[in-house]
C-alpha cells in the first residue's frame, strides 16, 4: 500500500497538472473567459483532490480485502478511473450550475465533457505515477 506522504504526492501533482491542461482547454472548447474556467478549474480541483485521496485510499483497501494485493490490470484501471470520475461528477455539477448560471442539462453537459477529459487523463496519469513511484509491495514482488 502507498504512504499517507506518497498519496498526497499523487493527489496535488494529479491537480496541478490537470489544472493546467484543462483551464486553457476549457475557455477555448466552451467559448468561456479563462477566469470563469479558471474559477470552475480551482473549485473542482480542490473537490477532486479531497476525493482522490479519500477514493484510492478505499479502492485500494477495498482492493487488498479482495483481491489481497492492490495490483491494478488494464481493466481494473479502466474502472478505477470511471468510478472516480462518477463520483467527481455527481459532486461537481450543481457547483457548475451554480457558479455559471447554466442550465442543469448545460452543466451536465460540461461536467461530463470535463469528466470525460479527466477519464482519460487519470487514466494515463495513474499508470504514469505507479510507473514512476512504483508500490513498495511491488518492487519486492518483482524482485
Amino acid at each position: 500500500m502507498r504512504t499517507t506522504k506518497d498519496r498526497i504526492r499523487h493527489a496535488v501533482s494529479f491537480e496541478i497538472i490537470g489544472l493546467v491542461v484543462v483551464t486553457p482547454l476549457g475557455g477555448y472548447v466552451f467559448d468561456l473567459p479563462m477566469h470563469d474556467i479558471g474559477m470552475l478549474a480551482i473549485i473542482g480541483a480542490s473537490l477532486a483532490t479531497g476525493w482522490n485521496y479519500l477514493y484510492n485510499l478505499l479502492f485500494d483497501r477495498a482492493m487488498l480485502r479482495l483481491a489481497g494485493h492492490v495490483h491494478k490490470t488494464v481493466t481494473i484501471r479502466i474502472f478505477h478511473a470511471i468510478l472516480f470520475e462518477g463520483g467527481l461528477l455527481v459532486a461537481f455539477l450543481p457547483i457548475v450550475t451554480w457558479h455559471l448560471g447554466v442550465s442543469l442539462l448545460d452543466a451536465f453537459m460540461m461536467d461530463i465533457s470535463f469528466a470525460l477529459f479527466y477519464l482519460a487523463y487519470a487514466f494515463v496519469f495513474n499508470w504514469a505515477y505507479d510507473l514512476v513511484f512504483p508500490i513498495p509491495n511491488l518492487q519486492t514482488e518483482a524482485g
